[in-house]
Protein backbone atom coordinates (compact mmCIF):
# COMPACT_ATOMS: atom_id res chain seq x y z
CA UNK A 1 0.00 0.00 0.00
CA UNK A 2 1.05 3.77 -0.28
CA UNK A 3 2.16 6.35 1.79
CA UNK A 4 2.29 9.89 2.06
CA UNK A 5 5.55 9.56 3.86
CA UNK A 6 8.51 7.49 3.42
CA UNK A 7 11.67 7.21 5.18
CA UNK A 8 14.71 5.48 4.64
CA UNK A 9 15.36 2.65 6.87
CA UNK A 10 18.45 2.18 8.37
CA UNK A 11 20.00 -0.98 9.56
CA UNK A 12 21.79 0.09 13.29
CA UNK A 13 18.74 0.36 16.02
CA UNK A 14 20.26 3.21 17.39
CA UNK A 15 20.99 5.20 14.42
CA UNK A 16 17.18 4.45 13.34
CA UNK A 17 15.75 5.96 16.69
CA UNK A 18 17.97 8.90 16.63
CA UNK A 19 16.46 9.60 12.72
CA UNK A 20 13.19 8.93 14.34
CA UNK A 21 13.86 11.53 16.70
CA UNK A 22 15.16 13.89 14.44
CA UNK A 23 12.71 13.98 12.34
CA UNK A 24 9.70 13.99 15.06
CA UNK A 25 8.23 10.72 14.36
CA UNK A 26 9.56 10.06 18.06
CA UNK A 27 8.43 13.72 19.72
CA UNK A 28 7.73 13.80 23.17
CA UNK A 29 4.44 13.56 24.43
CA UNK A 30 4.15 16.84 25.69
CA UNK A 31 4.96 17.71 28.92
CA UNK A 32 7.70 16.31 31.51
CA UNK A 33 5.51 14.09 33.22
CA UNK A 34 5.09 10.58 32.06
CA UNK A 35 2.79 10.17 29.58
CA UNK A 36 1.39 6.40 28.39
CA UNK A 37 2.18 6.46 24.79
CA UNK A 38 1.42 4.13 21.69
CA UNK A 39 3.54 3.62 18.69
CA UNK A 40 1.32 2.62 16.06
CA UNK A 41 2.95 2.16 12.59
CA UNK A 42 1.07 1.98 9.20
CA UNK A 43 0.75 3.28 6.06
CA UNK A 44 -0.15 7.21 5.43
CA UNK A 45 -2.41 9.12 3.28
CA UNK A 46 -6.28 8.17 3.62
CA UNK A 47 -5.39 5.65 6.07
CA UNK A 48 -3.38 7.96 8.85
CA UNK A 49 -6.38 10.93 8.48
CA UNK A 50 -8.91 7.95 9.40
CA UNK A 51 -6.97 6.84 12.62
CA UNK A 52 -6.13 10.33 13.42
CA UNK A 53 -9.35 11.41 13.33
CA UNK A 54 -11.95 8.71 13.84
CA UNK A 55 -10.44 5.56 15.13
CA UNK A 56 -7.48 6.73 17.74
CA UNK A 57 -9.47 9.48 19.13
CA UNK A 58 -11.87 6.87 21.59
CA UNK A 59 -9.43 4.29 22.22
CA UNK A 60 -6.83 7.44 23.82
CA UNK A 61 -9.52 8.56 25.47
CA UNK A 62 -10.97 4.98 26.67
CA UNK A 63 -7.35 4.40 28.03
CA UNK A 64 -5.91 7.44 28.61
CA UNK A 65 -2.98 6.84 26.95
CA UNK A 66 -1.25 9.15 23.83
CA UNK A 67 -0.92 7.69 20.44
CA UNK A 68 1.50 8.13 17.79
CA UNK A 69 1.17 7.14 14.49
CA UNK A 70 4.02 6.08 12.07
CA UNK A 71 3.53 6.42 8.44
CA UNK A 72 5.55 4.43 6.22
CA UNK A 73 4.49 1.97 3.85
CA UNK A 74 4.47 -1.80 4.92
CA UNK A 75 7.91 -2.91 3.68
CA UNK A 76 9.23 0.22 5.29
CA UNK A 77 7.13 -1.22 8.31
CA UNK A 78 9.14 -4.28 8.34
CA UNK A 79 12.14 -2.84 8.19
CA UNK A 80 11.29 -1.07 11.10
CA UNK A 81 10.45 -3.20 13.01
CA UNK A 82 13.80 -5.50 11.89
CA UNK A 83 16.41 -1.95 12.87
CA UNK A 84 14.50 -1.92 16.16
CA UNK A 85 14.91 -5.59 17.47
CA UNK A 86 16.03 -5.37 21.23
CA UNK A 87 15.06 -1.24 21.36
CA UNK A 88 11.40 -1.88 20.35
CA UNK A 89 9.46 0.84 20.10
CA UNK A 90 6.96 0.34 17.87
CA UNK A 91 4.15 -1.20 19.89
CA UNK A 92 1.18 -2.00 17.28
CA UNK A 93 2.26 -2.59 13.24
CA UNK A 94 -0.35 -2.50 10.79
CA UNK A 95 0.42 -4.00 7.51
CA UNK A 96 -0.29 -6.16 4.09
CA UNK A 97 -0.42 -9.78 4.71
CA UNK A 98 2.90 -10.48 2.43
CA UNK A 99 5.73 -8.16 4.93
CA UNK A 100 3.36 -9.30 8.25
CA UNK A 101 3.80 -13.48 7.38
CA UNK A 102 7.64 -11.89 7.36
CA UNK A 103 7.15 -10.73 10.79
CA UNK A 104 5.90 -13.28 12.12
CA UNK A 105 8.71 -15.65 10.43
CA UNK A 106 11.60 -13.18 11.69
CA UNK A 107 10.03 -13.47 15.36
CA UNK A 108 9.05 -10.01 15.28
CA UNK A 109 5.15 -10.29 16.10
CA UNK A 110 4.12 -11.44 19.61
CA UNK A 111 1.41 -13.99 20.47
CA UNK A 112 -2.05 -12.45 20.18
CA UNK A 113 -4.47 -12.91 23.07
CA UNK A 114 -7.19 -14.49 23.49
CA UNK A 115 -10.40 -12.12 23.13
CA UNK A 116 -14.39 -12.65 22.64
CA UNK A 117 -13.59 -10.74 19.04
CA UNK A 118 -11.46 -13.48 17.65
CA UNK A 119 -14.16 -15.79 17.53
CA UNK A 120 -16.24 -13.51 15.59
CA UNK A 121 -14.02 -13.28 12.55
CA UNK A 122 -14.26 -14.82 9.77
CA UNK A 123 -11.51 -18.42 9.11
CA UNK A 124 -9.49 -16.37 6.80
CA UNK A 125 -8.73 -13.41 9.08
CA UNK A 126 -6.60 -15.95 11.30
CA UNK A 127 -3.23 -15.59 9.46
CA UNK A 128 -1.22 -17.49 12.99
CA UNK A 129 -0.65 -17.29 16.61
CA UNK A 130 1.09 -13.92 15.86
CA UNK A 131 -1.26 -11.95 13.39
CA UNK A 132 -4.64 -11.41 12.68
CA UNK A 133 -6.21 -9.87 9.37
CA UNK A 134 -8.35 -6.45 10.34
CA UNK A 135 -9.26 -5.73 6.78
CA UNK A 136 -9.08 -6.88 2.87
CA UNK A 137 -9.95 -6.21 -0.40
CA UNK A 138 -10.05 -9.18 -2.89
CA UNK A 139 -7.91 -9.68 -6.53
CA UNK A 140 -10.36 -10.65 -9.33
CA UNK A 141 -11.38 -9.85 -12.68
CA UNK A 142 -12.27 -6.05 -14.17
CA UNK A 143 -13.20 -6.38 -17.61
CA UNK A 144 -15.21 -3.67 -19.94
CA UNK A 145 -18.48 -4.58 -19.68
CA UNK A 146 -19.52 -2.74 -23.48
CA UNK A 147 -16.66 -3.37 -24.69
CA UNK A 148 -17.25 -7.45 -23.87
CA UNK A 149 -20.46 -6.60 -24.97
CA UNK A 150 -19.92 -5.14 -28.40
CA UNK A 151 -17.41 -7.39 -29.69
CA UNK A 152 -19.92 -10.69 -28.96
CA UNK A 153 -17.69 -12.00 -26.12
CA UNK A 154 -19.31 -13.69 -23.06
CA UNK A 155 -19.22 -12.19 -19.63
CA UNK A 156 -15.59 -13.81 -17.66
CA UNK A 157 -16.36 -15.94 -14.56
CA UNK A 158 -13.06 -17.77 -14.82
CA UNK A 159 -9.17 -16.58 -14.54
CA UNK A 160 -9.06 -18.59 -17.77
CA UNK A 161 -10.18 -15.84 -19.35
CA UNK A 162 -6.42 -14.60 -19.40
CA UNK A 163 -5.81 -17.41 -21.88
CA UNK A 164 -8.64 -16.33 -24.11
CA UNK A 165 -6.80 -15.74 -27.98
CA UNK A 166 -9.88 -13.22 -28.38
CA UNK A 167 -8.29 -10.89 -26.11
CA UNK A 168 -4.86 -10.33 -27.87
CA UNK A 169 -3.78 -7.27 -28.07
CA UNK A 170 -6.40 -5.89 -25.51
CA UNK A 171 -4.87 -7.67 -22.29
CA UNK A 172 -3.09 -6.11 -19.39
CA UNK A 173 -1.28 -8.22 -16.68
CA UNK A 174 0.97 -6.37 -13.73
CA UNK A 175 4.33 -7.57 -13.04
CA UNK A 176 5.35 -9.83 -10.24
CA UNK A 177 6.12 -6.81 -8.70
CA UNK A 178 2.58 -5.69 -8.09
CA UNK A 179 0.51 -8.43 -5.55
CA UNK A 180 -2.73 -8.41 -8.23
CA UNK A 181 0.14 -9.92 -11.22
CA UNK A 182 1.16 -12.56 -8.42
CA UNK A 183 -1.69 -13.31 -7.13
CA UNK A 184 -2.70 -14.21 -11.08
CA UNK A 185 0.62 -16.24 -11.38
CA UNK A 186 -0.65 -18.57 -8.21
CA UNK A 187 -3.88 -19.11 -9.46
CA UNK A 188 -2.90 -20.11 -12.88
CA UNK A 189 -0.23 -21.82 -11.47
CA UNK A 190 -2.90 -23.80 -9.12
CA UNK A 191 -5.16 -24.60 -12.45
CA UNK A 192 -2.36 -26.16 -14.45
CA UNK A 193 -1.72 -28.63 -11.14
CA UNK A 194 0.66 -26.65 -9.43
CA UNK A 195 0.43 -24.06 -6.97
CA UNK A 196 3.01 -21.89 -4.43
CA UNK A 197 5.35 -25.26 -4.07
CA UNK A 198 5.07 -25.71 -7.53
CA UNK A 199 4.89 -22.41 -9.66
CA UNK A 200 6.35 -24.42 -12.90
CA UNK A 201 3.00 -24.52 -14.49
CA UNK A 202 2.38 -20.79 -13.60
CA UNK A 203 5.22 -19.72 -15.25
CA UNK A 204 4.19 -22.46 -18.22
CA UNK A 205 0.19 -20.88 -18.46
CA UNK A 206 1.64 -16.87 -18.06
CA UNK A 207 4.31 -17.64 -20.52
CA UNK A 208 3.08 -19.28 -23.24
CA UNK A 209 -0.76 -18.48 -23.04
CA UNK A 210 -0.62 -15.38 -20.78
CA UNK A 211 1.87 -12.97 -22.49
CA UNK A 212 1.03 -13.48 -26.17
CA UNK A 213 -2.06 -11.43 -25.75
CA UNK A 214 -0.81 -8.77 -23.16
CA UNK A 215 -0.73 -5.00 -24.34
CA UNK A 216 0.57 -3.91 -21.39
CA UNK A 217 2.29 -4.96 -18.19
CA UNK A 218 1.22 -1.75 -16.10
CA UNK A 219 3.34 -1.80 -12.70
CA UNK A 220 0.24 0.55 -11.34
CA UNK A 221 -2.92 -0.02 -10.75
CA UNK A 222 -3.49 4.19 -12.04
CA UNK A 223 -1.29 3.26 -15.49
CA UNK A 224 -4.01 0.10 -15.98
CA UNK A 225 -6.99 2.49 -14.50
CA UNK A 226 -5.81 4.53 -17.99
CA UNK A 227 -5.34 1.74 -20.47
CA UNK A 228 -8.87 0.72 -19.51
CA UNK A 229 -10.39 3.96 -19.75
CA UNK A 230 -8.24 4.57 -23.62
CA UNK A 231 -9.95 1.60 -24.72
CA UNK A 232 -6.61 -0.36 -25.10
CA UNK A 233 -7.25 -2.52 -22.42
CA UNK A 234 -10.55 -4.51 -21.99
CA UNK A 235 -9.17 -7.04 -19.18
CA UNK A 236 -6.85 -7.10 -16.54
CA UNK A 237 -6.62 -8.53 -13.03
CA UNK A 238 -7.88 -5.90 -10.66
CA UNK A 239 -8.35 -5.27 -7.13
CA UNK A 240 -11.80 -4.81 -5.70
CA UNK A 241 -10.87 -1.36 -4.27
CA UNK A 242 -9.40 -0.16 -7.49
CA UNK A 243 -12.63 -1.36 -9.51
CA UNK A 244 -14.75 0.84 -7.20
CA UNK A 245 -12.77 4.07 -7.70
CA UNK A 246 -12.97 3.32 -11.80
CA UNK A 247 -16.45 2.25 -11.43
CA UNK A 248 -17.21 5.73 -9.37
CA UNK A 249 -15.97 7.75 -12.82
CA UNK A 250 -18.52 6.27 -14.34
CA UNK A 251 -16.51 3.66 -16.21
CA UNK A 252 -18.42 0.43 -17.50
CA UNK A 253 -15.97 -1.49 -15.41
CA UNK A 254 -17.51 -4.97 -14.39
CA UNK A 255 -15.55 -6.82 -11.07
CA UNK A 256 -16.04 -10.06 -10.87
CA UNK A 257 -14.94 -13.12 -8.54
CA UNK A 258 -13.62 -15.84 -10.42
CA UNK A 259 -15.12 -19.36 -9.50
CA UNK A 260 -11.33 -20.79 -8.53
CA UNK A 261 -11.46 -17.93 -6.21
CA UNK A 262 -10.74 -14.30 -6.14
CA UNK A 263 -7.78 -13.70 -3.58
CA UNK A 264 -8.08 -12.00 -0.10
CA UNK A 265 -5.25 -9.61 0.25
CA UNK A 266 -5.71 -8.46 3.68
CA UNK A 267 -4.20 -6.04 6.61
CA UNK A 268 -3.09 -7.68 9.18
CA UNK A 269 -2.11 -6.37 12.89
CA UNK A 270 1.07 -7.76 14.77
CA UNK A 271 1.56 -6.48 18.24
CA UNK A 272 5.37 -6.47 18.21
CA UNK A 273 7.24 -8.67 20.56
CA UNK A 274 9.10 -7.56 23.56
CA UNK A 275 7.56 -4.01 23.33
CA UNK A 276 6.71 -1.72 26.39
CA UNK A 277 3.18 -1.63 26.27
CA UNK A 278 2.09 -5.43 25.59
CA UNK A 279 -1.54 -5.26 27.49
CA UNK A 280 -2.26 -2.14 25.24
CA UNK A 281 -1.10 -3.18 22.40
CA UNK A 282 -3.45 -6.45 22.59
CA UNK A 283 -6.64 -4.26 23.54
CA UNK A 284 -5.42 -1.59 20.10
CA UNK A 285 -5.73 -4.77 18.21
CA UNK A 286 -8.64 -6.10 19.33
CA UNK A 287 -10.37 -2.34 19.19
CA UNK A 288 -9.25 -2.46 15.72
CA UNK A 289 -11.16 -5.93 15.34
CA UNK A 290 -14.83 -4.29 16.52
CA UNK A 291 -17.55 -3.68 14.54
CA UNK A 292 -17.49 -0.05 14.96
CA UNK A 293 -13.81 0.20 13.57
CA UNK A 294 -14.24 -2.43 10.82
CA UNK A 295 -17.19 -0.30 9.54
CA UNK A 296 -15.45 2.95 9.70
CA UNK A 297 -12.41 0.91 7.62
CA UNK A 298 -15.04 -0.06 5.26
CA UNK A 299 -16.79 3.02 4.64
CA UNK A 300 -13.45 5.34 4.48
CA UNK A 301 -10.41 3.47 3.33
CA UNK A 302 -12.92 0.53 1.53
CA UNK A 303 -11.24 -2.61 3.44
CA UNK A 304 -13.67 -5.06 3.65
CA UNK A 305 -14.65 -6.39 6.95
CA UNK A 306 -13.04 -9.47 8.69
CA UNK A 307 -15.81 -8.74 11.48
CA UNK A 308 -18.68 -11.54 10.98
CA UNK A 309 -21.10 -8.87 12.80
CA UNK A 310 -20.39 -6.19 10.88
CA UNK A 311 -23.20 -4.59 9.62
CA UNK A 312 -23.02 -2.57 6.29
CA UNK A 313 -25.21 -0.14 4.28
CA UNK A 314 -26.23 -1.27 0.92
CA UNK A 315 -24.10 1.29 -0.81
CA UNK A 316 -20.81 0.47 1.35
CA UNK A 317 -21.48 -2.97 0.99
CA UNK A 318 -21.11 -3.11 -2.54
CA UNK A 319 -17.86 -1.53 -2.55
CA UNK A 320 -15.71 -3.95 -0.18
CA UNK A 321 -15.92 -8.01 0.10
CA UNK A 322 -18.57 -8.01 2.23
CA UNK A 323 -20.84 -11.07 3.73
CA UNK A 324 -20.48 -14.88 3.88
CA UNK A 325 -21.37 -15.07 0.26
CA UNK A 326 -18.58 -13.23 -0.99
CA UNK A 327 -15.75 -14.23 1.54
CA UNK A 328 -16.63 -17.84 0.19
CA UNK A 329 -15.28 -16.77 -2.81
CA UNK A 330 -11.74 -15.67 -1.73
CA UNK A 331 -8.97 -17.80 -1.51
CA UNK A 332 -5.66 -17.22 0.37
CA UNK A 333 -2.13 -17.65 -0.69
CA UNK A 334 0.65 -19.43 1.31
CA UNK A 335 2.86 -16.49 1.98
CA UNK A 336 5.33 -18.21 3.42
CA UNK A 337 6.41 -20.24 0.50
CA UNK A 338 6.15 -17.07 -1.83
CA UNK A 339 8.42 -15.23 0.46
CA UNK A 340 10.70 -17.69 0.57
CA UNK A 341 11.27 -17.65 -3.45
CA UNK A 342 10.06 -14.02 -4.85
CA UNK A 343 13.39 -13.02 -6.06
CA UNK A 344 14.01 -16.07 -7.49
CA UNK A 345 10.51 -15.73 -9.17
CA UNK A 346 10.96 -12.26 -9.97
CA UNK A 347 14.04 -12.83 -11.65
CA UNK A 348 12.52 -15.73 -13.50
CA UNK A 349 9.45 -13.27 -14.55
CA UNK A 350 11.92 -10.77 -16.00
CA UNK A 351 13.72 -13.13 -17.56
CA UNK A 352 10.81 -15.32 -19.59
CA UNK A 353 7.34 -13.22 -19.47
CA UNK A 354 8.21 -9.89 -20.11
CA UNK A 355 11.33 -9.73 -22.74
Amino acid sequence: MKTALRRRSLSLPHALLAAFALSGAWAAAGPAHAETTLYVANVGGSNEQLYRQKIDPPFEKAHNVRIVYVAGNSTDTLAKLQAQKGHEQINVAVMDDGPAYQAMALGLCGKLDDAPVMNELYPLAHLGLTAVGVGMVATGIGYNEKAFQKLGLPAPDSWSVLTDPRLKGKLGVPPITNTYGLHTLVMLARMAGGGEKNIDPGFETMTKKVAPSVLSWAPTPGEMDGLMQSGDVILAPYGSGRAVALQNTGFPLKFIYPKEGGVALQVAACVVAQNAQPELSQQFVQYLLSPQVQAMQAEDIGLGPVNKTVKLPPKVAARVPYGPDQIAKLTTVDWATINEHRTQWTERWNRAVEH
